[in-house]
Parts: C-alpha cells; structure tokens; sequence
C-alpha cells in the first residue's frame, strides 16, 4: 500500500510541472482585505445584465488594449523558448451558452474565447481586461502542457506501482483485478493533471494583474468578479467557469499582493 500510495509524492516532486514564477507573499493587510472583499462579494445581490450589444462593445474596447500589451509581455517572458507562439486568437465564443472564458489550442495555435453570458454579466471594463489577461496567463504559464506531462507522469507512476503490485500478489498466490492497472492508469492520469490546477490559476491570476495593470486597468477591481458565486449550473450539473476558475479569497489577495508590489514599484521609480 505504501508503495501505491508513494506516487502522489513522486508525482509532486516533478519540478518541470510546477510553476515558472514565483507568487507573491501575501501580507496581513491583503489578506485581511481580500476576506473583507469576498465575503462582500459572496452576499452581493443580483446584478443587472448588459445587453449583448453592450457586451460585445466591452468585450471589444478592453481586446483592443490587453491584447497588444499582453503579447508583448508574452514575448518578453518566453523569448528563451523555441518557436513559443504568443500570436493569440481572441474571440467571443458564440455557441457556448453558459457563463464561460477559457484559454486552449486550435490546430496547434493559442487561443482565448469568452462567452456572451459572462460578458453580459461583467460589470465593467476592469473585469473584462483581467479575466482576459488571466486567460493569457494560462499561456504564458505554459499550463495545458504542463498538465498533459503530469497526466502522463501520473498514468505512468500509479500503472506501474499497480503492475508491481499485481505481480508480486500473483507471486504470493494471491488473487487481485486484472482490469486494475488499466483503471489505475486512468486515475494517475487524472489525478497528475490536477495536481497543480489551483497554483497554476494563482500563476494566471499574479501574471495576469501584471497584464492588466500595464494595459491601463485596476486588477484589483477586475479580479472582484472572480469572488462571485456562481449560481447557474450547465445542464450536466457542473459549474461552468467557476467550474475551473473557483471564487476563493486567496486569488484576491494574490492579486492585492501583486498590485501593492506594482504601485511600490512605480513610487520608487517617481523618486529616482
């Protein structure tokens, strides 16, 4: 059992998977902060929804001023990289109707869809441009291909230590699942490619403040939309970008953290 069981620290010493940059200690006066924001967020009543034309408007002001901040920053940071593509395609996903944003790949090139109903439910600009740059963050980051090294490193370490297991139980006579280690390869996969989710979305959130911030927006206002409750579901009772995008204090202090280090940086350089 110990030896099934080693793969979760095998797994979580895979350095190549954690995060490239290091996040912001979080102080006393952010922490206490962000607890008082998200709990006021939380006990919001409902807001108004923009219409989708005034969506559309917002959503197309804000990518006309993140967008060329953003890959220039993503240039500067992975410029010691091969061939990175930081050339983003950033649209409004029309077909998904549910409160959604999302970086991925299509054919083999990055991009970055938000929804109409998250759109229409943001309530300015600043929670436009930092869901945006976050979303960039996840590119950055290089997240979607840290997580598939995890799923394979996970697949692999919890299959094998299932083999082991298997092999030495039919030494010792003693019966086990043959389908086990097909099953568990299955798990390790899934399990790897969580393993850093929630640091990888505090990554996203530090380096997409930064984004923000140069872009001309306050972080710290956008970020209050991920502290939000989400009170819709998809038809298949999963939650839609709260699914992956979890409301947490911890984000907003991290966001805090980072703008204090932004505004510290800018009186030091006003005094040069």
């Amino acid at each position: 059992m110990k030896k099934i069981l080693a793969w979760c620290g095998l797994l979580l010493g895979l350095g190549a998977c954690g995060t490239t940059y290091v996040l912001p200690d979080i102080d006393e006066t952010s922490a206490t902060r962000a607890k008082s924001m998200f709990a006021e967020a939380q006990t919001a009543t409902s807001r108004k929804q923009a219409s989708p034309a005034t969506a559309e408007r917002r959503f197309r002001r804000v990518v006309s001023r993140v967008e060329p901040v953003a890959e220039k920053f993503c240039e500067a940071e992975t410029a010691s990289l091969n061939n990175f593509d930081c050339d983003v395609q950033v649209a409004i996903d029309r077909k998904l109707d549910e409160r959604n944003a999302y970086f991925t790949y299509l054919n083999d090139k990055p991009a970055i869809f938000m929804t109409l109903p998250i759109l229409q439910d943001m309530r300015n600009d600043d929670e436009v441009a930092f869901v945006l740059s976050h979303e960039y963050g996840h590119l950055i980051g290089r997240h979607i291909q840290k997580q598939q090294q995890q799923a394979m490193a996970g697949a692999i370490i919890l299959g094998a230590l299932t083999a082991y297991s298997n092999a030495q139980a039919a030494s010792a006579g003693i019966s086990y699942d043959p389908d086990s280690v097909a099953r568990n390869t299955e798990l390790g996969a899934a399990a790897g490619s969580m393993a850093y989710s929630q640091t990888y979305e505090l990554e996203s959130d530090t380096l997409g403040a930064r984004i923000a911030a140069v872009s001309g927006y306050d972080p710290v206002k956008g970020a209050q939309y991920f502290a939000r409750p989400e009170d819709a579901r998809t038809e298949a009772g999963n939650l839609s970008f709260w699914g992956t995008h979890p409301p947490d204090e911890k984000r907003l202090a991290t966001v805090l953290a980072v703008s204090a280090q932004i505004e510290a940086k800018q009186d030091l350089q006003r005094k040069q």
